[in-house]
């Protein structure tokens, strides 16, 4: 199915506003330091049908949750290509999430309601 402009816009839209929140949630309930791709693979395998970022999308957000104090990165070399940067989340970044799930919370609850307000008349 082909989106229509107006249906892609609001989609880079949505997406931009919340990939922050997703990327910061993977990492807090990552055991272990995850790199882009792995990151990128376990978003997409939750719903490919409608994929939350592409991988481009992924790493200007998470270069920017590092810069923000947010996430730490380490690079590694690796066996079967070039060097990965492994990301995890700072204690800043636990703290900021939390705080953004009770806006993200808020905001379902806001748009929730008008939603079913429009329906409902």
């Amino acid at each position: 199915m082909i989106e229509n402009t107006p249906d892609k816009k609001f989609r880079k839209e949505l997406n931009a506003g919340t990939a922050a929140l997703v990327l910061l949630g993977v990492l807090e309930k990552s055991d272990e330091p995850m790199y882009g791709y792995q990151i990128a693979k376990l978003i997409s395998s939750r719903d490919d049908s409608a994929p939350m970022m592409k991988q481009g999308a992924l790493y200007p957000v998470l270069r920017s949750l590092e810069r923000g104090g947010l996430l730490e990165s380490t690079i590694e070399t690796s066996v079967s290509g070039p060097p990965r940067r492994y990301y995890r989340i700072t204690v800043a970044g636990r703290d900021a999430l939390a705080r953004w799930i009770e806006m993200w919370k808020g905001s379902r609850d806001f748009i929730d309601s008008i939603i079913r307000g429009v329906q409902d008349a």
